[in-house]
């Protein structure tokens, strides 16, 4: 909590209170802000600046006016629900300075093999490849300790802000490699709907949304465990092997129909929905329209664009060509910028 507290503080001290004021005057309640202008939802925050999913990072995307905060899940030994996009390590923190010896076969470093109070030692960095150099060249370079966060201390901070700025900033988190904890003895999906119903979120009406990339885990959530939760199934490429399911087939009409009897909406990679090089959309969003599914395309970065294509441009296909109900993205402020003058243009 002291870190929470912390955040919130500095945030305040450096920038004022005033620094809140544009996402105050672009966004509203969820609910109300939905009906006139789709969802923005930040990319494991505002990680086009800061190192990913750290308290730091979802502060600033909560300034940059962010509708929801995404917070990608997995579990420590001893059950807690960590912020991290990936089930390793190395890639984002400095584990294998800390805890040289503590590596697997496979040579990577595996959050469950670590506890909390182990876990909170590591130095968050921003993502970086085998080598060492980083996936985006020209972010964070900065030395400051960042720190690994628990999903509870994600979920107090986005609630505390909520709190101090009469706003309604929602949670989006995702369920990673669900069947690879199973093997591990670990129920996370469980796991994940018990703190959130700890927190007030367990009605499909409450401002979160529930992501995974596993369709088996999808049904189960709803079939199994029960969950009213609003949710979003996660579209991928056979090739990246996030599941053992056929993503082609879940994109076609009668992957679609099923996907819609038990999810709110799919979350698909920006080529899923729109050919760069034919320059023209797929028949994907349509054909989730008529299934009455949300659409939340991934991933938009201002410094990673598809080719040939500017950022008003990649946000115009969006947003006025295939008119989506949401995107993904790290770069929060170019997005709300993109639709706060959009809606001035036809105020």
């Amino acid at each position: 909590m002291k870190n929470i507290v912390f955040c919130i503080i500095a945030f305040l001290c450096i920038f004022g209170r005033g620094a809140f004021a544009d996402a105050n005057e672009s966004s509203q309640s969820n609910a109300d802000h939905a009906k006139s202008s789709p969802s923005v939802v930040a990319h494991r925050g505002a990680s086009g600046y800061l190192p990913e999913h750290t308290l730091e990072a979802a502060v600033l995307a909560y300034n940059q006016g962010a509708d929801y905060i995404e917070q990608d899940l997995v579990l420590s030994q001893d059950n807690v629900l960590i912020v991290l996009h990936d089930i390793h390590l190395e890639r984002t923190t400095d584990v294998e300075h800390q805890f040289p010896n503590r590596a697997r076969e496979d040579g990577r470093f595996y959050a469950i093999d670590f506890t909390l109070a182990e876990l909170k030692q590591l130095h968050v960095h921003e993502r970086a490849n085998a080598d060492g150099s980083l996936v985006f060249p020209n972010r964070y370079k900065g030395q400051a300790a960042f720190s690994l966060a628990t999903f509870e201390e994600h979920i107090a901070l986005v609630n505390t802000l909520n709190q101090v700025r009469g706003r309604n900033v929602g949670l989006y988190p995702e369920i990673k490699a669900p069947a690879w904890h199973r093997a591990e003895g670990k129920d996370i999906s469980s796991q994940v709907l018990t703190v959130l119903k700890r927190h007030g979120y367990a009605d499909a009406d409450d401002p979160v949304l529930l992501q995974c990339f596993d369709f088996n885990e999808i049904k189960r959530i709803r079939h199994t465990l029960n969950s009213e939760l609003r949710l979003i199934q996660l579209l991928a490429e056979n090739s990246w092997q996030e599941s053992n399911n056929d993503y082609d087939y879940l994109k076609t009409n009668e992957g679609l129909a099923e996907i819609a009897a038990v999810a709110q909406g799919i979350g698909p990679w920006f080529p899923h929905v729109y050919d760069v090089e034919r320059s023209q959309a797929t028949s994907l969003v349509t054909d989730a329209k008529k299934h009455g599914l949300l659409i939340h395309p991934y991933t938009f970065r201002a410094d990673q664009l598809p080719a040939n294509m500017t950022a008003p441009q990649t946000l115009d296909i969006l947003f006025k060509q295939l008119e989506v109900d949401g995107v993904f993205t790290d770069h929060t402020d170019t997005v709300v910028g993109y639709l706060r003058r959009q809606r001035a243009e036809t105020d």
